[in-house]
């Protein structure tokens, strides 16, 4: 479809179409998917359906217009910073997602550190383990602010040592994970407070991913290292209600330690023929569902729903590490302290993404990951009821590449393992820019469509392949 129908289709008919559309989609409902959605179950879903669409219409922007919204925000901010132990001080604003909640950091302390006349030469930086959520790259690439990235251990932690002597003139933030999305684990959050507070440089920690777990498995006993506002240093955190708060799309929470730190976070124009502009965070028009959403989550699962969620999801978490790890030739990266986690292959001629491709043949979604290879989940209570049979369907799957290990090198675990490891970087920022270009497009060409054609990792690496072959500088 590439123009609007002249006459409008039934309601009825175009719902039914829409929901076709959704059988080649990944199938979360029933635990296929380790990522992207957070399924808590069908009356919940429901029950969020009803609070969004309530103030479906409604706009956040104008906070006078609209005062109960206002109230949602206050109060959900409020509530997540007593979850996070701030003080009364701690202020904040919800916004669209973990991505927002990591750029307007980079944007605020950048501000912060221009208050202070740090001009001429001044390059601001942020220092952050190479583990950190991508969406802090994109900031740093939207707000013009350089990244400097921390190597991590052998086991997957931050080198302290390294982050120290990193620190200069030009630093203006130091973010660290809690926990990191590839592997996790929490950073060492109090040893870097530490570092930041004794340097007198802003410390965000980017609890997107546990800001809504980790406080609850906590309290049922989990030993989890401090890493919110207890910590020494730490001067704003972002926690994400809509992954384990069970909010709907797109709602994320953003809290600094005080006024003063905030306010470099708004957008105020005076002048402008409209009228006087102010905004609170990054969008204009704020949609008013998911902050209702966001809301009447919390008050419908309270801390006692938060605390049976959590429990669930840690015992089946610690189900899957403890198979995984049970298996020959597989094992769990680090020592992950939430509901996330990595394995890769501990031989090298078993090729981990070669078992990917064989457990999405058996219907799984599978993430990947590179440097170093594995494949990776997030575990939500959607997978108590599959969590064995992923472990027996990992089994098989392990079983059947150790007998074909020619499976290495066809298909998705070819490709992958070759974008992994090709040395120039930099071609495969290249070949992803121009499959993004059609992706976006005027004819909108999808990597994968429904006839089976090749997906995405298939394309650039049959891209890249003809480019290397020439050349003698790869091995894998």
């Amino acid at each position: 479809m590439s123009t609007i129908p002249l006459i409008g289709k039934a309601y009825d008919e175009i719902l039914e179409e829409m929901a076709s559309f959704r059988s080649k989609d990944a199938d979360f409902l029933n635990g296929r998917t380790w990522s992207l959605v957070y399924h808590l179950n069908h009356e919940h879903d429901s029950f969020l359906k009803k609070a969004h669409n309530l103030y479906f219409s409604e706009n956040a922007l104008n906070p006078m217009a609209f005062k109960s919204l206002k109230r949602f925000e206050h109060e959900v901010v409020k509530m997540t910073a007593d979850l996070l132990n701030g003080d009364e001080n701690v202020v904040g604003t919800m916004t669209s997602g973990g991505t927002e909640s990591c750029l307007l950091p980079v944007m605020t302390y950048r501000e912060q550190a221009r208050s202070k006349k740090r001009w001429g030469k001044f390059q601001p930086e942020i220092i952050a383990p190479e583990s950190i959520h991508v969406a802090w790259e994109k900031a740093a690439k939207y707000f013009n602010v350089k990244m400097v990235s921390i190597p991590l251990k052998d086991d997957f932690m931050v080198d302290l040592d390294i982050l120290k002597k990193k620190i200069s003139k030009n630093t203006i933030l130091i973010t660290a994970s809690a926990p990191s999305y590839p592997h996790g684990l929490i950073d060492p959050i109090k040893d870097i407070g530490l570092i930041a507070d004794e340097r007198n440089i802003p410390f965000h920690v980017d609890a997107c991913l546990g800001g809504f777990f980790l406080p609850f498995a906590e309290q049922i006993g989990y030993q989890i290292p401090e890493f919110d506002f207890r910590c020494k240093g730490v001067t704003s955190i972002s926690a994400d209600v809509h992954k384990y708060g069970f909010g709907a799309k797109g709602a994320s929470i953003l809290l600094y330690k005080n006024m003063a730190l905030l306010k470099h976070q708004f957008f105020i124009h005076q002048n402008w023929p409209g009228g006087v502009f102010a905004s609170p965070a990054l969008l204009g028009t704020r949609p008013g569902g998911p902050i209702a959403a966001a809301w009447a989550a919390m008050n419908a699962m309270g801390e006692k729903g938060y605390q049976d969620m959590a429990q669930k999801v840690m015992v089946t978490t610690q189900k899957l590490i403890q198979g995984i790890n049970d298996l020959q030739d597989l094992k769990v990266m680090g020592k992950p302290q939430m509901s996330v986690f990595a394995y890769a292959s501990t031989n090298p001629k078993i090729d981990i993404f070669a078992i990917g491709d064989v457990m999405e043949e058996k219907g799984w979604h599978i993430d990947r990951l590179q440097r170093p290879e594995g494949l990776h989940a997030m575990v939500t209570p959607a997978h108590e009821a599959v969590a064995d049979q992923y472990l027996v369907d990992l089994k098989d799957s392990l079983e059947f590449v150790k007998s074909h290990p020619d499976l290495a090198s066809k298909g998705n675990a070819a490709m992958y393992g070759m974008i992994a490891n090709v040395p120039f970087r930099g071609l495969i920022k290249n070949q992803v820019g121009k499959m993004m270009e059609k992706m976006y497009g005027p004819e909108c060409e999808m990597p994968m469509d429904n006839q089976g054609k090749e997906s995405l990792p298939v394309r650039i690496g049959t891209r890249i392949l003809k480019w290397i072959s020439k050349r003698k500088f790869y091995k894998k």
